[in-house]
């Protein structure tokens, strides 16, 4: 399927997502929303130790892009549609609305704005109706009652999140390991899956948990029915089977996997401290829970979206705590000796930037008041071209047309701009330059406003192909306060900059003695 059909099939599908997206304005073709369910149902029906939710997010992405292709959309509308799809597909598979809108604002829309999360929460929430309709309304994982034990063990969960980022670490860079062996082996791409379930083969053979998705099996390591060198096993060989047949291209889900090694790693660590310091008591359920969370947080960049799902698996508050500092300290980790995340890597490889970040753009939060010109003075509309073109010979100051120049009445009302394009053709119609400046340039003038945004004026005048706006009062539009032009722009952009790194006095420094010389 992925040699014939489409290769966007490979692996777990999320990051083909991602790079429809910022790559192909958000349009997937129809034959992987085909392939993909159906090629991870054979892979994982057959023993691949992968979960559904990938494939279904790729899958849902695919069906709300193609929705976006039917219909008449912009590039931003299909974007998100794709996402609701996605989301919808994450909120459907694990019972988790709200991690389902989380994960798809972290990882595929790349903002947060009304368009996009009202119709976002529509899906997710009618997604997970659905799926209460057809298959109930209990959570993927079932988990019975867990002493978190908040404030004893907050010390213990700090560590358990440096361990969660360092098993990040190792699993991102050892998937990519893997995927880059394969790829150099003197063979055709179409060997790579059957080699990859030659290996995970082997290994299921000698642990037969490993195969398949595995649900059973977290819920166990999450109820503490397995015994400490079990939890081990599972999560060394799970890991190792995962990243073997998801690195060969089999198609399948990360998730699943991830989970299950990063919950045997959090109960394994429980009960080690147990065996340690028999006093602490330390609930192996409960730290295989915060592992699961703070390993694929970390690990794919998206640590509120997976605070949020480990909170919804449970409905314990007492979970609130723990997984915070857990997973944040993981991110931090993963931050620091991960460049990119399990998910953006392989895009990151053939070139693509993938923002990584949320912010409010400068543009949007300014006004134009804040950084218009205002020492730029109008010329006088009885001005001939010839005189403008003299003053401007002789470098005389505030007649410099690079940004053009506005044109006032004898009252001193804004009647026009004239720029330096306006001024050279009324030279080549009339080279004595008897005419007006008022005739040579413009008086359908598209202005600003000192109240509105920096952002809408930037769009007025890439709409209008003109590089600056004369900004007037909105009680008199003749009244000329300011000039806003490129120059404009970018002191919205320095004023942001600033208030980014420069660093202000502050009282504990006035405090200081000065020292004696």
């Amino acid at each position: 399927m992925a040699k014939y059909g489409s290769e966007k099939i490979k692996g777990h599908g999320i990051p083909e997502a991602m790079e429809a997206v910022l790559t192909t304005r958000s349009r997937i073709e129809a034959k992987v929303a085909i392939l993909k369910p159906l090629s991870a149902a054979i892979a994982i029906g057959t023993g691949g130790p992968f979960g559904a939710e990938g494939p279904i997010i790729q899958t849902g992405g695919a069906m709300g892009s193609l929705v976006g292709q039917f219909l008449s959309t912009t590039a931003n509308e299909r974007k998100v549609l794709l996402a609701c799809g996605a989301g919808a597909g994450m909120a459907a598979t694990f019972n988790t609305p709200i991690a389902g809108v989380i994960l798809a604002i972290e990882l595929l829309l790349f903002e947060f704005r009304s368009r996009s999360f009202i119709p976002l929460v529509i899906a997710c929430t009618l997604a997970t109706s659905i799926r209460a309709i057809l298959l109930g309304q209990r959570s993927m994982f079932s988990m019975g009652n867990v002493n978190f034990d908040v404030l004893h063990g907050l010390p213990f969960y700090l560590i358990l999140g440096v361990l969660s980022g360092l098993a990040a670490i190792v699993f991102t860079k050892v998937l990519y390991w893997v995927e880059d062996l394969f790829e150099h082996l003197p063979i055709d791409d179409l060997w790579h899956p059957a080699i990859g379930a030659l290996g995970l083969g082997i290994i299921g053979f000698f642990v037969p948990r490993v195969l398949g998705v595995g649900y059973d099996t977290i819920s166990d390591i999450l109820n503490n029915n397995l015994a400490l060198k079990l939890l081990l096993i599972v999560a060394i060989c799970k890991a190792l089977a995962m990243v073997i047949s998801l690195g060969s291209g089999t198609s399948g889900g990360l998730l699943a996997p991830m989970f299950m090694s990063s919950a045997a790693l959090g109960g394994a660590f429980a009960m080690v401290l147990n065996l340690i310091f028999p006093s602490l008591h330390l609930s192996p359920g409960a730290y295989a829970l915060v592992a699961m969370a703070a390993v694929f947080g970390s690990a794919s960049r998206a640590t509120f979206a997976f605070i949020v799902f480990a909170f919804e698996i449970t409905r314990d508050y007492n979970a609130i705590l723990p997984l915070m500092l857990a997973c944040v300290i993981a991110d931090i980790i993963a931050l620091r000796y991960l460049p990119n995340s399990i998910m953006t890597e392989k895009l990151a490889r053939r070139g693509l930037r993938v923002p990584d970040q949320f912010e409010v753009s400068a543009m949007k939060i300014s006004r134009v008041a804040e950084v218009m010109r205002q020492d730029v003075q109008p010329i006088t509309e009885t001005m001939t071209v010839a005189q403008l073109a003299e003053k401007m010979g002789r470098g005389e100051p505030g007649y410099n047309l690079t940004q053009g120049l506005p044109i006032a009445s004898a009252d001193g009302k804004l009647v026009g701009i004239v720029t330096q394009g306006d001024l050279l053709r009324a030279l080549e119609q009339d080279p004595k330059g008897s005419s007006s400046v008022l005739d040579a340039g413009s008086n359908k003038l598209i202005v600003a406003y000192p109240d509105e945004l920096v952002h809408d004026a930037m769009l007025a005048m890439v709409k209008h192909n003109i590089g600056r706006l004369p900004v007037v009062s909105r009680e008199d539009p003749q009244k000329l306060l300011g000039y806003f032009n490129r120059a404009s722009l970018l002191a919205a952009w320095s004023r942001q900059a600033q208030e980014e790194t420069v660093r202000e006095t502050g009282w504990l420094h006035l405090w200081r003695k000065p020292r004696k010389t």
